[in-house]
């Protein structure tokens, strides 16, 4: 079943407690196409770059089932960049450098090759762009789901609202929700949240898992303890192309199908951040993935006599 995917593929410079890179691939709609290859193909990707991103990079997706119709390629321009580094915790990073470059002409249209998406997931843009996307559909897709920031909350709240009337599940982490919810308890935010628009929504907590909301069900994810963490970027975007990339692969949206993505999700995040940038996602096989999901399932497994 195919998949469209929206965002940004891009240039990152890291620094964390463990080592430096100053040049590396990065960008959500490169994390999210990586994690989302190894269960569904084709995927439809929607970005732009400029002429500076390296043909070996593109190809590399494309032999993993990547599409680039709707990729805007900009020769004479430079794509997006990021700097940042993190603190010896891993949770808190300081962002250096932010260069929007042609990211910011970025006015994306969907080829009417990807007309027949029936997954679709929006990265983390503006609302506004993640608006005039879904508006360029002609089929309400079977799922939409969409990534957002407290940046967005921050200084376009009132488009975000529309953006999440329109789709069906949300993805974000505690701190944006408790503030798109305005309620400390997770609980009462993901209800408030719910109200808003999205059916499903998904509250990553990073290190401590992820919980899975829908009516009154809730499901937790937890999050595997990992003797080494290098560098944590772009695993929501790996979790989210993951999660997105198993129900296309299966076909189906209801809530023990999206808890059994939760953890396809969050295996291929614990294994996006073992190397920097998406290298350790270019390496893996099935065998690699079958196994992480196994180590996921002994440690949630449990009975009670």
């Amino acid at each position: 079943m195919s998949l469209l995917i929206v965002g940004t593929m891009a240039f990152d410079a890291l620094e964390t407690p463990f080592g430096k890179v100053d040049r590396i691939i990065g960008g959500s709609a490169t994390y999210a196409a990586w994690a989302a290859s190894n269960f569904t193909q084709p995927i439809r990707q929607v970005s732009i770059i400029g002429g500076d991103f390296p043909q070996a990079e593109i190809a590399a997706l494309e032999a993993k089932g990547v599409t680039f119709e709707g990729v805007e390629v900009v020769p004479d321009g430079k794509s997006f960049f990021w700097s940042g580094r993190y603190h010896l915790d891993m949770n808190t990073r300081d962002t250096l450098v932010t260069d929007l470059n042609v990211l910011a002409q970025f006015d994306p249209k969907i080829p009417d090759s990807y007309q027949d998406c029936k997954y679709v997931m929006l990265g983390n843009l503006a609302p506004a762009v993640q608006i005039s996307l879904l508006k360029q559909l002609k089929n309400r897709p079977k799922l939409v789901i969409m990534d957002t920031m407290n940046f967005w909350m921050d200084i376009a709240m009132d488009e975000l609202q529309t953006a999440l009337g329109m789709v069906d599940l949300l993805m974000v982490n505690d701190s944006e929700a408790r503030q798109l919810s305005g309620e400390h308890s997770i609980v009462k935010a993901a209800k408030k949240i719910q109200k808003m628009g999205p059916k499903y929504l998904i509250i990553k907590k990073g290190e401590h898992g992820a919980l899975l909301f829908y009516e009154d069900k809730i499901f937790s994810a937890p999050a595997l303890p990992l003797e080494d963490v290098f560098d944590p970027t772009g695993a929501g975007d790996t979790f989210a192309g993951g999660f997105i990339g198993y129900l296309a692969r299966i076909d189906s949206i209801s809530f023990e199908s999206m808890k059994a993505a939760v953890i396809i999700g969050s295996a291929m995040a614990s294994y996006c951040v073992e190397k920097f940038g998406p290298t350790r996602l270019q390496e893996l096989n099935a065998e690699d993935i079958k196994n992480r999901v196994n180590d996921f399932v002994t440690l949630s497994n449990f009975e009670i006599k």
